[in-house]
């Protein structure tokens, strides 16, 4: 049981929507063979094994066939045709079979009113396992077929017409609902899953703007500086040619401005480098309630040294990460504190899933807060995680 919770605990929302929207088919597909048994034994007289045998392979083998088809449609795949045929031709048995076996039991002859059921069970098993991908109005017309044929069958089977429309209604009613409930579910996972994606390309883009921005900065400083160092190159390379005077003059103006471009590199590098606390705390408040997790932050305000605040930039960077890797929902707490000549940071969470796993990113975390004299810890406290830094101020 801890495994399994463990395993559902480390699914995405996308994941368990999803495995909840097609377990729910299954479970409900699963149910027919139980639901015809019952409706069996209420009225039945034996008429023998083979009878029973053939009703109960029958049912087995239209619920199987359902959820391939099902199954199936999950996956965005075109309704195979021998699944559907295989339910379609047992399900034609299996009502056949179950009007059989619910022949006359009254005393007076009357056939009974079980056998039209059958054929309700099994059409709205069919109907359901092709609600994932047929359109509705289809479905709608295939209610209406079984819904039909269960009021002309109840009708035959001596029930009054009156009664085989309000059976047949009832059919249709109850079949309509449970298709619109399963569709809802499957347009519910399409929305989820077209959110998802968006999410990505959301994210896809912001990396594909921060590298034009990059390139951009670097155009902008390496292109005139190297179009004069070309320049310079072509004078002074004349120059020796000719044996005119100057020629060393230009060669030291080349080596200063090689000189100067890789210091204005360094400096671009640098800032696109850069760890700022205060934009780490934003932009993990920001990333974290789009995550759909609960983010307060305190203390942003605090006065801190550079290196004070690229180490604990790095430290919200980290903890951030691993909540967004190895968590779902919850709430998250990030707290900077000057205490003295220190000042600390904590990251409390409570987002279900592994957050506090000790891998390379907090081993790595933990060195250069070392390096900096500072050092990290790590606790489970209940089911919250904390995540402590300190360094000095």
């Amino acid at each position: 049981m801890p495994g399994l919770t463990r395993w559902w605990s480390s699914r995405s929302d996308t994941d368990r929507i999803e495995i909840y929207t097609r377990w729910s088919f299954h479970v409900a597909l699963l149910g027919l063979p139980f639901v015809l048994l019952l409706a069996t034994v209420s009225t039945y007289r034996g008429r023998g094994v083979a009878w029973d045998l053939v009703l109960a392979v029958g049912a087995l083998v239209t619920t199987a066939a359902c959820m391939v088809v099902a199954e199936t449609g999950f996956r965005r795949g075109v309704v195979p045709r021998v699944p559907l045929g295989t339910a379609l031709v047992a399900g034609a048995v299996t009502v056949g079979t179950g009007l059989l076996v619910t022949a006359p039991r009254t005393a007076e002859g009357v056939p009974t009113p079980t056998g039209p059921w059958y054929l309700a069970l099994v059409g709205a098993a069919v109907v359901v396992a092709l609600s994932v991908t047929v359109p509705y109005r289809r479905l709608l017309g295939w209610t209406a077929l079984v819904a039909a044929l269960t009021t002309v069958l109840a009708a035959v089977r001596g029930t009054p017409l009156v009664g085989a429309v309000v059976v047949g209604l009832s059919i249709a009613v109850a079949i309509g609902g449970f298709v619109g409930a399963f569709r809802f579910s499957v347009w519910l996972l399409d929305v989820v899953r077209e959110q998802e994606r968006a999410r990505g390309v959301q994210a896809q883009l912001a990396v594909a703007e921060e590298r034009l921005r990059f390139a951009r900065d670097l155009h902008d400083v390496m292109g005139r500086n190297l179009s004069a160092i070309a320049v310079k190159s072509q004078l002074a390379e004349q120059l020796v040619r000719r044996g005119r005077p100057g020629a060393a003059d230009e060669v030291a103006a080349i080596g200063a401005l090689a000189g100067s471009s890789l210091a204005e590199v360094r400096e671009v590098v640098r800032g696109y480098r850069a760890v700022d606390l205060r934009s780490e705390l934003a932009g993990a408040r920001s990333v974290l309630r789009a995550a759909g997790i609960d983010c307060v932050v305190q203390g942003e305000e605090a006065a801190l040294s550079e290196q004070a605040q690229v180490v604990l930039g790095w430290v919200v960077r980290e903890a951030v990460t691993n909540v967004l890797r190895h968590g779902t929902g919850g709430s998250c707490t990030i707290a900077v504190v000057e205490s003295g000549p220190d000042v600390s940071l904590t990251v409390t969470n409570s987002a279900a899933g592994d957050v506090g796993a000790w891998g390379s990113g907090l081993t790595g975390l933990s060195e250069r807060l070392a390096a900096a004299g500072g050092r990290l810890s790590a606790q489970q406290h209940g089911p919250e995680f904390v995540l402590a830094a300190e360094v000095p101020a």
